[in-house]
């Protein structure tokens, strides 16, 4: 059912469990409307490119294209989309990620009902909503320098569990500047070892398995 001048919304996530959740949710507001369901971050994008939905609900972690990519390709073709992240990953890096790409919030699933509704009306009102303890870590990811784009490289297979020799072998380049990458990454991300290396990687965001 369209209600006249509600809020108009699309939510993109690939469990339809959660999509129906969600629907059956916001669909109890007098003022929100679901418009659209995608399960994969490319049918978010051609189903935004449709609807001009008022408020996006994205997911992170989505095949074909993940949440990320289709907050910066929608926020790229339009710049005043509001969009939602909606997820279970609370890692720094996804928080920023998703925020330079575009996202106006950054929620997780397990928000309060309540809350949740009324971050999507703040969104639609064009207001940022990070909440506390999403902010506490998207603070931890501020200070750090940048990764490289070949550090990345390098950090992905040390959480794979390649030695330097393997590293060097798979990028084709040299052990010693296999070394010279590994000392860059572990003074970026303030650890002691490539163990530490891995687990910070991992629990931040900036390297995700499977």
């Amino acid at each position: 059912m369209t209600r006249h001048n509600a809020i108009r919304i699309l939510i993109a996530d690939d469990h339809l469990v959660v999509r129906i959740g969600l629907r059956s949710m916001i669909d109890t507001q007098p003022d929100m409307n679901v418009i659209a369901e995608a399960a994969n971050g490319r049918e978010a994008v051609a189903l935004f490119r449709d609807h001009q939905p008022d408020v996006t609900l994205i997911d992170l972690r989505m095949p074909v294209m993940g949440g990320v990519e289709a907050v910066g390709v929608i926020h790229e073709e339009f710049p005043g989309a509001r969009i939602i992240v909606l997820t279970t990953y609370d890692g720094d890096e996804n928080i920023y990620r998703a925020l330079q790409g575009g996202a106006r919030a950054y929620l997780l699933k397990d928000i309060p009902r309540e809350e949740f509704l009324d971050d999507i009306r703040a969104v639609y009102q064009g207001q940022y909503c990070i909440p506390p303890a999403v902010a506490a870590r998207l603070a931890q990811r501020i200070p750090g320098p940048e990764l490289s784009a070949r550090e990345l490289e390098v950090l992905k297979l040390i959480v794979e569990g390649m030695s330097n020799k393997e590293i060097a072998s798979a990028l084709s380049i040299t052990v010693s500047t296999v070394k010279n990458h590994v000392n860059s990454i572990l003074s970026k991300l303030n650890v002691k070892d490539r163990t530490q290396a891995a687990t910070t990687a991992l629990r931040r965001g900036i390297v995700t398995l499977g």
